[in-house]
């Protein structure tokens, strides 16, 4: 709660209309540190707004709510996959970079997006997927076509089978999905032929990144959307592009170079990428999806001539413990420092179990390799986590994400019907892993009932059930409370634009007790967290600014609350 009325908390939520207008706003395009401590906003498009009423978000419905997003007060909307695709893994399996799937819109639709953003200061950050492309791409198609031995099969990854008679996978490579990392093709005869490489789902063969066609065709999708005006894009596995041209198997040595993961002629890509960001007009950035936990080999994704930043995976897999943080804080930092990049900080996205739910359970951290069902949650003692959370990101040197509804509170479902579930990873874990659709149901905005002012009225259900119990979560209902999850991060992220030393820059912690994060941003401004059960004593301050729960009668810092505090 803030101690004041919170900035912007009784704006309410625009209501979704057809068109924004665009002002004469001058374009943000001159600042080019601007990504260094930007708030950047995830839209999963299929899930934040229906426009047309088939049960589906698409960008229509994000135009109209973009009033509400430049009132919650980010500085960028990163846009999970939105071209054509089969939808085999929500979008990542992509048929066409240049265009965008019916189900959204249309490219025209896209570019007046990213115009009408831009207009309103928010930028435009699109997901490219380098590693593969959907079993429906012409050129995977046209592959399957020219057979065995093909030049058109050089742009992927076929091999014959070991084996006999070939029955067996080239190599022990598991998918990412479960399973081996390997399908099978039929020949025009019906006979079996050979394989295809597919870390991910079957229907997302991989590239083959020695192969010139790769590397020139993703030099132009750059262009292609930097050219519609995108201010970066944010690049899916971009740890496991590349792959040893031996295929061998994957060994218990830990001394072995790994086959596909971290590879150094990674780098060379990420460089030419560099030089064509760089040759825009103001600062159109490369995010990296790096999951790395050597700091060195982290750092160098983000060396001047590469990436601009990557996501910070240990932070959000991060268990809800003092010391854990504290060390977490610290490695990310000292990584970053050496190459002069800023760290990103983020609590939840599409991939993984939204941060209440997490927080509130025994097991705070984060693994694929735990997820399971029926884990008991506490939500009341999470949603406290996820306030203290809040401010402690926001309040952290660098770039801050938001994902879709965090701002809101929203729990993960985990009672979606089995004949519902869609994702890849609880299809082909045959069931044992709930997957991630959870964390992908459709927002709610405003109403009593789904879908929540999510689609119009008379519309189709959402393409994922909302639970009834959200109608106490809507953007419309949190718009009028100034002690809410949405209220909150309004304040917050619109306090942090007007503190000069928030953002980039200096950070130095304070001396406290083990159960107590504190630290100093500028002379002027402290965040305090207290993880510990015991209330205590606030850092030396001249007035508290904001604070994620009520501080006690004696104006001390209670278990699971942050404050920012003037100093």
């Amino acid at each position: 709660m803030s101690t004041s009325p919170p900035s912007g908390a009784g704006g309410g939520v625009p209501p979704a209309r057809k068109d924004v207008d665009v002002a004469d706003t001058p374009q943000p395009e001159a600042d080019a540190n601007w990504w260094r401590g930007a708030v950047i906003y995830q839209v999963y498009p299929r899930s934040f707004a229906d426009s047309n009423g088939d049960g589906t978000g698409d960008l229509a419905g994000v135009r109209s709510r973009l009033p509400y997003l430049a009132e919650l007060g980010v500085n960028a909307l990163w846009f999970n996959p939105w071209y054509p695709s089969p939808m085999a893994d929500g979008g990542y399996d992509v048929a066409d970079y240049r265009d965008i799937d019916p189900m959204f819109g249309t490219l025209a639709e896209a570019e007046k997006l990213i115009s009408e953003a831009l207009a309103l200061g928010i930028r435009t950050i699109i997901d490219i997927v380098p590693n593969h492309v959907s079993a429906a791409h012409p050129w995977f198609r046209e592959a399957l076509a020219a057979g065995p031995g093909s030049p058109a099969r050089e742009r992927f990854w076929f091999r014959p089978g070991r084996g006999e008679h070939g029955e067996l996978p080239p190599n022990n490579w598991p998918s990412q999905f479960g399973g081996p990392a390997w399908t099978r093709t039929t020949n025009t005869d019906g006979t079996p032929g050979d394989w295809f490489l597919n870390l991910f789902d079957s229907e997302q063969p991989d590239l083959n990144w020695n192969h010139p066609d790769v590397r020139a065709e993703h030099e132009d999708v750059l262009r292609f959307w930097f050219d519609r005006g995108a201010g970066g894009v944010r690049i899916d596995s971009a740890a496991m592009v590349t792959k040893d041209p031996l295929l061998p198997d994957l060994t218990d040595d830990p001394a072995a170079p790994h086959p596909y993961v971290d590879r150094d002629d990674l780098h060379d890509i990420y460089r030419s990428w560099r030089r064509i960001a760089d040759s825009y007009p103001g600062a159109r950035i490369l995010v990296g999806e790096v999951w790395m936990p050597d700091a060195e080999r982290f750092a160098r994704y983000l060396r001047p001539d590469e990436m601009h930043t990557a996501f910070n995976f240990d932070f959000l897999s991060c268990p809800w413990e003092p010391e854990r943080l504290r060390i977490s804080i610290d490695t990310t930092l000292a990584a970053h420092e050496p190459v002069g990049a800023p760290a990103t900080w983020v609590l939840c996205n599409h991939d993984v179990t939204r941060t209440v739910t997490r927080y509130g359970r025994e097991d705070t951290g984060f693994d694929f390799a735990t997820k399971a069902f029926g884990i008991p949650t506490d939500l009341a003692k999470g949603t406290r986590r996820a306030r203290a959370a809040a401010l402690l990101t926001l309040a952290l040197p660098g770039s801050v994400y938001l994902y879709q509804g965090e701002e809101l509170g929203l729990p993960e479902v985990e009672d979606i019907p089995v004949e519902r579930l869609q994702d890849p990873m609880y299809l082909r874990g045959g069931g044992s892993d709930p997957g991630r659709d959870g964390c992908r149901v459709p927002i709610p905005w405003s109403g009593t009932t789904p879908p929540f002012g999510f689609s119009p009225a008379g519309a189709a259900e959402p393409w994922l059930p909302q639970p009834a119990d959200w109608a106490a979560r809507t953007a419309e209902l949190q718009s009028g409370d100034p002690d809410s999850m949405l209220a909150l991060y309004r304040s917050a992220i619109g306090s942090r634009a007007a503190e000069p030393g928030l953002g980039d820059g200096p950070f130095t912690w304070l001396d406290t007790p083990a159960t107590v994060l504190a630290f100093r941003r500028t002379p002027g401004f402290v965040c305090a967290v207290n993880l510990g059960p015991d209330p205590v004593a606030l850092p030396p301050h001249t007035a508290v600014l904001l604070a994620s729960g009520p501080l006690t009668a004696e104006q001390t810092l209670p278990q699971d609350t942050a404050v920012w505090l003037r100093s």
